[in-house]
């Protein structure tokens, strides 16, 4: 069964370390990261926060990436293209080497927050293997079992959350006009419209923080888990 684990990273272990101390008030998330021909990882991220000008200064001086590019601005944050340098003998090529996938990595600063897939424990195991045998400092905050469909890990949601909000979609409780009421559902599911209510607020929630913001690397709130 796959597994899913987040990790803290400090930034001088994974990359970018000296954009991100030249300007410590930017957030930096990967959005996408390709494997090229040539045995380079080619990350696109997002940066919001500050004083893009500053770090895209630091993005001369800093070690790790090359050949950047910026390839899109909305609102305060710019989107850019990069390729990660041969000084990045770190976790970006530690995932490459036993096959994981980055569902999420977020740069604040000093630290990276990162949630990652793996096929099985034992990929799991050859991953921590790998950084220490490398000297990467990690610490591993979360490891669930992905029980749930690959979305719900991915987007922060509870079965239940999950189950609600695909529920209510397939029924029509989004239509205009609405197929079915709040306390349709809540029948459905055999639960007061109130606390059917908590499980939408805390679903909606999670989906905006995974899919429409960049999230803060120390915000830890994760709404309505139980729910």
């Amino acid at each position: 069964m796959s597994l899913i684990a987040e990790f803290s990273v400090r930034a001088d272990d994974f990359a970018l370390h000296h954009s991100l101390t030249a300007a410590p008030e930017m957030i930096v998330e990967v959005e996408r990261v390709v494997a090229t021909m040539a045995d380079r990882v080619m990350p696109y991220f997002w940066v919001t926060g500050g004083d893009h000008e500053a770090f895209e200064e630091a993005f001369e001086e800093d070690e790790t990436v090359t050949n950047v590019t910026a390839v899109d601005a909305v609102d305060e944050g710019r989107l850019y293209r990069a390729e990660w340098t041969d000084n990045v003998e770190t976790i970006v090529y530690a995932y490459v080497e036993v096959g994981a996938t980055i569902l999420r990595a977020i740069g604040r600063d000093e630290n990276w927050e990162l949630r990652m897939r793996f096929d099985d424990r034992d990929k799991l195991t050859l991953f921590e293997e790998y950084c220490d045998a490398n000297d990467i400092s990690f610490e591993l905050t979360r490891l669930t079992d992905a029980e749930q469909p690959m979305a719900s890990a991915q987007y922060d949601l509870t079965p239940k959350q999950r189950e609600t909000l695909v529920t209510a979609f397939e029924r029509g409780y989004y239509d205009v006009p609405q197929k079915v009421t709040m306390s349709d559902l809540a029948e459905t599911f055999d639960v007061s419209q109130q606390a059917l209510s908590k499980r939408f607020h805390a679903g909606h929630r999670n989906l905006v923080k995974s899919t429409l913001t960049v999230s803060h690397p120390d915000d830890d709130y994760d709404g309505d888990s139980g729910s």
